[in-house]
């Protein structure tokens, strides 16, 4: 039995340092990469580790790039990847629809470099040492079947132009971004994930997003921003801004936001005092993030709100009426969780009448 143990400790052991291994790799901007089976998309991002490169060769009778594996079992997908190549591969063959080249040190792409492929699906491009106007000119525009264009961690210093209509995700997380290229978005109808975070954005022009009907999600989180930024899409859902240094919130911050529901703020510099009382004052919010800031008081925050993290604030009294303007049968809070750990309050300080109107929480951290 004491064998057994050892034996599954050592497994145990194993499978964390391969996952954490694993971890490192699957850094796409923050947000995971959802896989559709009943597409035939491949189940996993990287062959390294997993698979055997010269039982791969001998057991696939398609040509493959000496550069990359071509596994059986997803034959439109190839794995190039953390191969430390300065080049990208030739003579991609024209099956090509899922193509994963992050992590090595590619600074250039070529003209022809998608010659032959007309199906391409995904292109992955994580980790490398791109720069702007290297993604302008591989002809990008010609990919009609591009879903997915991962660029994080690369050198780019604008949004590339010339992208493909048909785009669904659009990921530029980690780079050097100071601006948008005039018009590069305007025909993506079909984006509806745009990460922008870790770049240095400072303002958004009124025609930058213009075209962005679908655009779920937009992370502009670690920029240069002194305020939120205007002329941004009005389908956002999730809005994401947290470490920027915003100087204040005010009552038209977020205005033309008719379905904004997850707003994240934390670390941003924000202060009670530069808080409209009104600038929450939209029902379709559920989920708000002020956590990592210098508030001292609860902000006025919408009834509908289900989550409200504010941890780690100097926030030293708690105010009914910043949850609820009247308290009654119809008229209380939906919030289910609320963190007010890591400020300058105790349970102690909870006024008598705070359950009438958080009648629904599940959760209180103080």
């Amino acid at each position: 039995m004491a064998l057994l143990c050892c034996a599954m400790l050592v497994l145990l052991c194993v499978f964390n340092i391969a996952s954490a291994t694993i971890e490192v790799h699957m850094d796409y901007g923050g947000v995971p990469l959802w896989i559709n089976r009943l597409l035939g998309e491949p189940s996993v991002i990287s062959l390294q580790g997993r698979l055997d490169s010269a039982w791969l060769r001998a057991n696939n009778p398609q040509s493959c790039p000496q550069q990359c594996d071509c596994p059986l079992q997803w034959p439109t997908a190839l794995y190039c990847d953390h191969r430390g190549l300065a080049d990208t591969p030739d003579h991609l063959p024209d099956r090509t629809q899922y193509l994963f080249l992050q992590g090595n040190n590619i600074s250039s792409l070529s003209s022809c470099f998608l010659a032959n492929v007309t199906d391409l699906r995904w292109l992955i491009l994580d980790h490398n040492q791109l720069q702007s106007d290297t993604l302008g000119q591989i002809g990008l525009q010609n990919q009609t079947e591009l879903c997915y264009l991962f660029a994080n961690h690369n050198h780019l210093r604008s949004v590339p132009s010339a992208l493909p209509a048909g785009l669904k995700q659009l990921r530029l997380a980690h780079n050097q971004i100071s601006s948008i290229s005039p018009g590069a978005l305007k025909n993506l109808h079909n984006l509806t994930l745009l990460l922008l975070q870790g770049n240095k954005l400072r303002t958004i022009t009124e025609g930058d997003f213009k075209g962005l009907v679908s655009l779920n999600l937009l992370d502009l989180s670690s920029n240069l921003f002194s305020a939120v930024p205007r002329h941004l899409s009005p389908s956002v859902e999730q809005l994401y801004l947290s470490n920027n240094t915003l100087s204040a919130l005010n009552e038209d911050s977020f205005v033309g936001f008719f379905n904004l529901k997850y707003l994240r703020l934390s670390n941003c510099s924000l202060r009670s005092g530069v808080i409209h009382q009104k600038v929450f004052n939209f029902s379709s919010l559920v989920e708000l993030d002020l956590s990592y800031n210098k508030l001292k008081t609860v902000p006025t925050v919408p009834t509908t709100l289900r989550y409200l993290y504010l941890e780690a604030n100097e926030i030293q009294e708690f105010n009914v009426t910043s949850f609820c303007r009247e308290v009654g049968p119809l008229s209380y809070s939906r919030i289910k969780v609320l963190r007010l750990d890591g400020n300058r309050m105790s349970h102690h300080q909870l006024p008598s009448d705070w359950v009438f109107c958080l009648r629904v929480l599940e959760s209180i951290y103080i």
